[in-house]
């Protein structure tokens, strides 16, 4: 029953208009994968119950309060995304894309109790900080084709065309498709397609921008045993992607038909607010236990500008070029909450071991607009998502001045195990070196994801999907300074 459910969503939520804000966006926000400093990605972001990194104010506010000097860090950044495709047992298709960015920029300034009030029980010393955490790097590439006997992508045209009038087609795919000459009418309110054999199916996705967020925290030591902080950020959104579709008649079966192709662009842009509060406790000096709570992030301020045309080579009936209107869009989205739970052992000088378990719930988030009833859309992220496990887990040694470090993180599925399974593994490593008021850490990031792709709709027209690996490798530098 739940599985009809899920499917019957999908499909309610596929025949919207084809850039229609939807789950798959919802997901796409709510995801986070903590970047920060080199040191915390060297060590897989098991950084809450450890403090004293930058990274620390966005993952749990109570790290501040372990500052027992003043600090300024930056993180230059470089980062590949690659993605290798199979669609229908076809040829495996690869592509990648690159990208500089900063995984942090900030400080964090250390007021500290003098003379005999620092002494015995009580508040040592208070910390302010403010900067920016990167959260999520949206750049990719990937190409992917296959040859499909079953079907095209002017079958869900026809399907969404059926029962309208062609003076009332959508002017973001069905009127683009009956411009085109791609789907003609059978009678006043039904439509046949153009291609009746199979055909040559690719598509090819580039995508750019990031989650970052703009972190003011507060926090404190209370008797060298007690770690407190709060952080108000303000996460913004930056996302572009354009994509090509193509099928061409490959083996030149159907008559009077070359090809068509559709090519559409979106840029999102979004600006939101949340609340996180953390603390540490270090009950011996070689044990730390955190615990942070992050709020909803509400996205207040979020738009979509959109574009398609549609390009057809019909052989003896010429070629057609149609583009959709400039489309725009503004609404608002909440992200869910989040739970983490850290625990570190801490020996002395000579290194480390930390773990994170990271509790969301992917069901919690909601789409909402004056304009339009978000109903169908929300009620399919309640129907595909679930709530997901994360564990992180790092250590670290020290020689001298240098210290080694590595990390192993593992995101759980974010769906429920019927409609896709799309785990992430992290692999990483890194290395640093510390003077009295400086340093500088290096880190290394391998990323593993393996996620099913739909070219259309497979609930209202048969697909398989394109079976996708997608690899993140990321290469990370920390300048800090302490004052």
């Amino acid at each position: 029953m739940k599985k009809i459910l899920i499917t019957l969503l999908i499909a309610i939520t596929a025949n919207t208009i084809s850039f229609a804000q939807n789950e798959i966006d919802a997901l796409r926000y709510s995801q986070l994968f903590y970047g920060g400093t080199a040191r915390s990605t060297a060590m897989g972001g098991a950084f809450g119950a450890l403090g004293a990194d930058f990274s620390s104010l966005s993952l749990n506010p109570g790290g501040i309060g372990l500052y027992k000097i003043s600090e300024f860090t930056f993180s230059p950044s470089f980062y590949t995304g690659k993605t290798s495709s199979i669609f229908n047992n076809s040829q495996e298709r690869d592509d990648f894309k690159y990208n500089f960015n900063l995984g942090n920029a900030g400080f964090v300034y250390t007021f500290y109790k003098r003379g005999n009030y620092a002494e015995g029980p009580g508040f040592k010393a208070a910390q302010f900080g403010f900067g920016i955490n990167r959260l999520n790097n949206f750049n990719n590439r990937m190409i992917m084709e296959g040859f499909n006997e079953s079907s095209s992508m002017l079958n869900q045209y026809v399907s969404k065309a059926n029962g309208v009038k062609a003076a009332d087609l959508n002017s973001f795919d069905t009127q683009l498709a009956y411009d085109a000459y791609l789907i003609n009418p059978k009678d006043s309110t039904h439509y046949t397609s153009v291609v009746n054999r199979g055909v040559l199916q690719r598509k090819s996705v580039t995508s750019g921008g990031s989650t970052n967020e703009l972190v003011i925290s507060l926090g404190g030591n209370y008797s060298d045993k007690l770690y407190i902080g709060a952080t108000l950020g303000f996460p913004f959104i930056r996302y572009s992607e354009q994509s090509s579709y193509k099928e061409t008649d490959s083996k030149d079966t159907i008559n009077n038909f070359n090809s068509f192709t559709v090519t559409d662009n979106l840029n999102t842009s979004g600006a939101g607010i949340n609340f996180k509060f953390g603390m540490i406790y270090r009950p011996i000096d070689m044990i730390r236990i955190g615990v942070a709570f992050h709020s909803p992030t509400y996205y207040y301020a979020m738009q979509d500008e959109y574009s398609r045309r549609i390009e057809s080579d019909l052989a003896s009936n010429g070629k057609y070029n149609v583009d959709s209107p400039k489309g725009s869009f503004d609404y608002e989205l909440t992200t869910p909450y989040r739970f983490i739970g850290s625990l570190a052992f801490v020996l002395n000088e000579y290194g480390l071991i930390s773990a994170d378990y990271e509790f969301v719930d992917y069901t919690l988030s909601r789409l909402r607009s004056d304009t339009y009833d978000f109903s169908n859309e929300n009620d399919a992220i309640q129907a595909k998502y679930n709530s997901a496990s994360n564990l992180r887990i790092g250590t670290e040694w020290r020689l001298n001045q240098l210290a080694f470090r590595a990390g192993y993180a593992y995101y759980g599925n974010p769906y429920w195990k019927n409609v896709n399974v799309s785990k992430r593994t992290v692999i990483s490593a890194g290395l640093g070196f510390r003077e009295k008021d400086f340093f500088v850490d290096l880190a290394y990031s391998y990323s593993k994801q393996d996620e099913d792709y739909y070219f259309y709709n497979p609930s209202v027209i048969a697909l398989n999907p394109v079976k996708n690996s997608m690899i993140g490798s990321n290469i990370m530098m920390t300048i800090g300074f302490k004052y």
